[in-house]
């Protein structure tokens, strides 16, 4: 289609024109609506950024046709060679590449020809279309002269002789003397005929040069005057000059324009001569001087709108005039001098009436810049409207309550708003509702800024009392439960509704979404007992008068679970506020809420049986209480009710009568009645299983969820949400994280979330990250080599397999289970198991595993990572021990990674894997804290020597890896010990012993932690417990009389892992000088007579739980840790423990003995959730919000829970003077930071100061009597 440049011919020429026209005209518009030339040009420039169909022109489409011709060649030589430069490391990406041809293209000798010849054929083309355009001009020019002999033709004679610009056709341009003539002629005591031309005038001349000609203030007052003129058409021609100049003229200029005419409507108004409507004559908008009162209101709203979106670039003072000429105009009251007279419309209900939702206040009110002035002028000056607002409100809602006929119910929401049809008349009961539907905007807009709310109180019109923030959302609440008629539809809130109740919900639910506002607006008691008012009435039996009580409660309930969303809001409904001084006899708001919902899932509701939205309505106050029961202080409160007996009675209804829904048939009626309830049904099934889920948000949570039957069934709904990667709810901004954290810290979520196939999915989406990359990643080069340890792109999937493998999952999912161990793997088959992914990531024994990965070295210290991981819980360590000899394969891997030399074995290869497999060799082989051992880095150090550490292929390890024996203390008198050690000498009285024993430990503990240790500590938990039980009061459980006979338990046998873990024990108790020879024969007694003494307390269970098909699953820590605080000594042991075993403090610290304990409810024993994390652990996680709000939520973001910390943490603290500690109601802050360090990523020195801060604020001496309460309620609970 493009034609040379050298053979320019006429046919090409007219071509071009063509094509050019066809692109003017397309943009005709646009430049014509510019105001000056340098406007037109920068439109013309920004062409391509703003027309959609710039590629489509013909004359576009000529330039790059003949661009790509012309430069073609020099384009792809440049590339090529920056191509080559990159490929030699000499480019530095795309952006470079694109900026150095283009420098290189411009600078070329074809650009300088092409540009000089473009630019010489397009002079041509436009100046013979410059021709044509005067040509056709005077031949217009002719035409007009004859159709019209008026004066006014005179006007017209320069035509377009100011102009710049070719492009402005529909304007006649005019000098200052025919303008001041123009402002004469529209004087308004000139005669009619001559205003009117001159007025048609004005319409035709480019607004920028009226506003900017000398007699413009003239000229405006002639305006402002004019109209008021009587002839409609002359006022609309005046409105249509203010449009245009509105539409394409600046703020500076538009301003005088805008105050003009809010001029001429506040005198229009103040006026007596108009005639204004009363309220109680209404509005016929047919009426020819209501539309013309409409068309200037109109025409300032549709300006008030749009302007917010340019005045921050000018002066603020211009917006300031804009801004209090509106304000002036709806503070505008006429004064009335008769009062009996009725009383008329004000310019706020015509505004109203065309802007119901006051959209120009929100705009205004946006951006920071517009709202501090609106709100300083209201303030300041008309603070008037703000009240004429909540006076229309208040006048509404006492209307609503004189409306009460007699079926009890409101008739207030006009009949038209319910419909759709087009109206001509508005009475005035219908102005009035208008009207608060505006005032209500306003208000809810206001709210929301800090400087709004600080206009209140105000005071009304014949009223003494003033109007508070509270008493105006109390005021806002009754409209829900106090509104007009509505019928019964889906709640989706659409533009055109304008029912009362819907608005107060949106403008509540915008005060929740702001912490600041939701803080001083709703968290009152005063505010949720206006909400809890219609629940009281029905819980009471109290008649109440509402309309659609369905659809108000949904209503309410939706703002109270916003509320109990938020930690205040939580707090305030909870605890009326305050946690300290609620009172057990007075019910606060969570109470109530609860109750109610009990008796909507009992459908023990009278007014609210049978309805259709009834289902709708249980779901909403079940997501409300949801919010309650999905955190540890929430569930505290609500566990009495058995909501979640409720819950899944009602879901067990729901899928009963799911099931009977028949199949569907093709060809059907889809819409029909009966497939309409049947999807209900379905929703409903989904809506339960959903709120019984996040039961499991909690550890006391998942206990209730697990005793209703409906785990496997929760998870595995929670799955398909999962895998659709969709939301929580509403109100909770992260995932399932937390909940499958929780689950798999016991054995029966682990199960569960293995039927559901969440584990498969898990496992198949690490393969496919560590082996087979991303398939939604563009391959445009090959990815780089991994130089971390756990790549970018694994690290979630390595945090979901860490939060996921705690040890009773371990237990669950690979306990009794070989390796599979296969002859040969095909590079296609992807592991879908825990069990797969040890045999394919960690214990690679073999070459066909090897050969079978794709990234040898990086899955196989992925692999290596995560067992390094799992082997921090010692049980969990026992079990990969026993079952597969994991150092031993370690060992093996490192003995085959030894360089041969004709000598015999050399040194060992330093790579990641034996740099990884010689850090697991000394972490699994050596007991106890850093103080204790000595684990190797990592990483490999600069310069000669890159790796210090000696590796090693078989046992025992080397030296350097083992920390100096510790030394007996060398006790100095210390006046606090004396007395502790006079104490323990010398007992008193029980109950004061006890006591001062405490108190003086604690002084000590406080003060000179390293004073004490050793026999002494373990007299002092001696003496202690031996107190203790003999005190009746003190002990819990009841036991029979058991004599440690070592023939009793010649027949026992220890597991092989009780035996590794005994060998551990008696390593780690050598180590710490504590053992002698032989100590491992008294050791294993000690845990024969303890499995069966403790058998004598256990019941006979039925449960598929691998965990409770035989003994007890892991090692006994505790009484390993009693062994060595008693220096070995069997009989002492075996006396302390049970002596301690009567004590309810040995159902939280001694994991064994309540083991399918008979001191169980049935249910509990069988659910396999141990007392530890379904009561301490719950509690403790209340503790840690109460006390470290940021803690808490840290863990919360990252998906991991305080509770998995807690059970390991009572075996990982394998020390002495530890275990003393936790014996005497203490927690130690010693090893527990490796496992937070390991998961959260932090540095040493900092989780070491974050375990301690927590701890210490959770177990100081001032909270260990609430904890005590707190373990005590909630195990009688249990």
């Amino acid at each position: 289609m493009w034609m040379k440049m050298s053979h320019f011919s006429c046919e090409d020429e007219a071509l071009l024109q063509s094509m050019l026209r066809q692109l003017l005209q397309s943009v005709k518009e646009k430049i014509t609506g510019a105001p000056s030339v340098e406007c037109a040009e920068e439109i013309l420039l920004h062409l391509e950024e703003t027309d959609e169909n710039f590629h489509n022109y013909e004359f576009v489409k000529y330039l790059r046709q003949y661009i790509c011709s012309t430069l073609g060649s020099v384009i792809e030589e440049e590339t090529e060679k920056c191509t080559s430069a990159q490929n030699q490391g000499e480019g530095s990406g795309y952006d470079t590449l694109v900026q150095h041809v283009t420098k290189k293209t411009q600078e070329s000798k074809e650009y300088r020809e092409m540009m000089h010849s473009l630019k010489n054929v397009m002079m041509v083309v436009v100046e013979s279309l410059i021709n044509k355009f005067e040509e056709d001009q005077m031949r217009n020019k002719e035409m007009h002269r004859k159709t019209k002999k008026e004066q006014h033709s005179a006007y017209y004679t320069d035509n377009c002789s100011d102009s710049d610009s070719s492009f402005n056709q529909s304007y006649t341009f005019m000098n200052q003397e025919q303008l001041q003539l123009l402002v004469e002629r529209l004087d308004p005591a000139q005669p009619k005929e001559v205003r009117q031309e001159a007025m048609q005038t004005l319409c035709s001349a480019p607004p920028s040069d009226v506003l900017n000609c000398e007699s413009w203030s003239n000229l405006r007052k002639h305006l402002t005057m004019s109209l008021s003129d009587p002839d409609s058409t002359f006022s609309d021609r005046i409105l249509r000059f203010y449009a245009k100049t509105f539409s394409s003229s600046p703020l500076n200029m538009t301003r005088e324009v805008y105050t003009s005419l809010a001029k001429h409507l506040e005198l229009y108004f103040l006026s007596g001569e108009n005639c204004v409507p009363t309220i109680s004559d209404g509005i016929d908008i047919t009426n020819p001087e209501i539309i013309r009162l409409l068309k200037k209101v109109r025409l300032l709203n549709e300006y008030q709108r749009e302007v917010p979106s340019f005045w921050i670039r000018h002066p603020e003072k211009y917006m300031e005039e804009i801004v209090e000429s509106t304000l002036l105009l709806l503070s505008v009251k006429r004064d009335q001098r008769h009062l009996v007279s009725p009383k008329l419309l004000d310019p706020v209900y015509f505004l109203a009436l065309l802007d119901i939702k006051a959209v120009w206040f929100k705009k205004w009110m946006h951006a920071n810049y517009s709202r501090t002035v609106v709100l300083r002028l209201l303030e300041k000056k008309y603070k008037s409207l703000i009240n004429a607002s909540v006076q229309q409100c208040v006048y509404y809602f006492e209307s609503c309550e004189s409306a009460v006929d007699a079926t009890s119910r409101v008739n207030v929401l006009p009949q038209q708003y319910r419909s759709n049809n087009q109206k001509t008349f508005y009475s005035g009961q219908e102005l009035q509702y208008i009207y608060f539907v505006h005032s209500l905007c306003l208000l809810g807009r206001l709210l929301i800024y800090k400087q709004g709310r600080n206009l209140f109180p105000v005071q009304l019109e014949n009223r003494k009392d003033f109007i508070s923030l509270t008493d105006l959302l109390v005021l806002f609440i009754r409209f829900i439960y106090c509104s007009p008629t509505c019928p019964k539809i889906t709640l989706t809130v659409h533009t055109g509704n304008y029912s009362p109740a819907i608005l107060v919900t949106e403008v509540l639910q915008i005060l929740c979404d702001r912490t600041e506002c939701a803080t001083e607006c709703l968290y009152s008691n005063t505010v949720i007992d206006a909400l809890l008012h219609p629940i009281h009435n029905l819980l009471n039996g109290t008649e109440i008068y509402i309309n659609c009580p369905e659809t108000s409660l949904i209503h309410i309930a939706d703002i109270l679970a916003r509320i109990a969303a938020v930690e205040d809001g939580l707090s305030l409904v909870l605890y009326g506020g305050n946690m300290s001084s609620a009172k057990k006899d007075s019910l606060t708001a969570g109470h109530t809420i609860v109750q109610f919902t009990k008796k909507l899932l009992d459908e023990n509701v009278s007014v609210l049986s049978g309805t259709e939205m009834l289902p709708a309505l249980k779901g909403a106050f079940i997501f409300v209480c949801r919010q309650m029961y999905g955190t540890c202080e929430g569930l505290q409160v609500l566990t009495p009710y058995g909501l979640h007996k409720s819950i899944a009675d009602a879901w067990k209804k729901a899928s009963s009568l799911s099931e009977r829904i028949p199949t569907p048939v093709p060809g059907a009626d889809s819409i029909s009645s009966g497939n309409q309830e049947s999807q209900n049904i379905m929703v409903w099934e989904e809506t339960l299983l959903d709120d019984l889920l996040n039961f499991a948000a909690t550890p006391k949570g998942l206990l209730l969820l697990q005793n209703t039957g409906a785990l496997n069934e929760c998870v595995t709904f929670m799955f398909s949400r999962f895998s659709k990667k969709r939301q929580v709810s509403g109100c909770e901004r992260f995932s399932y994280g937390v909940m499958v954290t929780q689950m798999a810290a016991t054995s029966p979520g682990a199960v569960a979330l293995q039927r559901s196939g969440f584990i498969k999915a898990l496992i198949t989406e690490l393969w496919a990250v560590l082996e087979c990359g991303r398939d939604d990643l563009r391959v445009t080069h090959p990815s780089s080599t991994p130089v971390d340890p756990i790549d970018r792109s694994c690290q979630k999937s390595f945090l979901a397999l860490v939060n996921l493998l705690s040890y009773p999952a371990i237990y669950e999912l690979i306990g009794d289970q070989e390796i599979p161990n296969k002859p040969e793997y095909s590079l296609r088959e992807v592991p879908t198991n825990v069990i797969d992914v040890i045999d394919r990531l960690i214990i690679l024994n073999s070459e066909a595993k090897i050969h079978s990965l794709f990234n040898y070295e990086q899955s196989h210290i992925f692999g290596l990572r995560l067992l390094s991981v799992l082997c921090c819980d010692l049980d969990t360590l026992l079990l990969l021990e026993s079952q597969y000899k994991v150092s031993q394969v370690l060992l093996n891997a490192q003995k085959e990674n030894v360089i041969e030399t004709s000598e015999g074995p050399g040194n060992f290869i330093i790579d990641g894997i034996s740099v990884e497999t010689n850090h697991i060799l000394v972490r699994i082989n050596l007991t106890g804290g850093p103080a204790e051992r000595i684990l190797p880095q990592r990483v490999l150090n600069k310069g000669t020597d890159p790796y210090p550490w000696p590796m090693f292929s078989s046992y025992p390890l080397p030296r350097c890896y083992l920390s100096e024996a510790p030394k007996k203390a060398d006790f100095r008198q210390d006046s606090d010990l004396n007395k502790l050690l006079a104490s323990l000498k010398n007992p008193e009285k029980q109950p004061v012993w006890i006591e001062n024993c405490r108190r003086q430990f604690c002084k000590i503990m406080k003060a000179k932690p390293d004073v004490i240790s050793g026999t002494i500590l373990a007299e002092l938990i001696e003496k202690f417990v031996l107190h203790l039980s003999e005190n009746p009061s003190e002990c819990y459980f009841s036991t029979e009389e058991y004599e440690a006979d070592d023939a009793n338990v010649k027949n026992e046998s220890l597991s092989s892992v009780q035996q590794l873990g005994i060998k551990m024990t008696v390593r780690y108790g050598k180590y710490l000088n504590l053992l002698k020879d032989g100590a491992e024969n008294d050791l294993c007694l000690v845990l024969m007579h303890c499995d069966k003494f403790l058998k004598q307390q256990q019941t006979s269970v039925q449960s598929s739980l691998r965990c409770l098909q035989e003994g007890y699953a892991g090692y006994d820590w505790f009484a390993s840790s009693v062994f060595l605080i008693m220096s070995g000594e069997r009989e002492k042991t075996l006396t302390f423990l049970q002596q301690f075993s009567s004590l309810l403090i040995s159902a939280f610290l001694w994991l064994r003995r309540l083991h399918v304990s008979v001191h169980l409810p049935i249910d509990t024993a069988e659910s396999g959730i141990h007392p530890i994390y379904f009561c301490s652990a719950h509690y403790i996680e209340m503790l840690l919000k109460a006390e470290l709000p940021l803690v808490f939520s840290a863990f919360h973001m990252s998906g991991f829970t305080p509770s998995q910390l807690l059970h390991p943490s009572t075996k990982e603290e394998f020390k002495t003077d530890t275990a003393c500690y936790k014996l005497l109601g203490l927690c130690s802050r010693g090893t527990l930071f490796l496992r937070v360090g390991i998961y959260t990523g932090l540095s040493s020195r900092t989780t070491v100061t974050m375990v301690n801060n927590i701890f210490y604020s959770i177990y100081q001496p001032r909270s260990v009597s609430f904890l005590n309460a707190y373990i005590k309620l909630g195990f009688s609970a249990c």
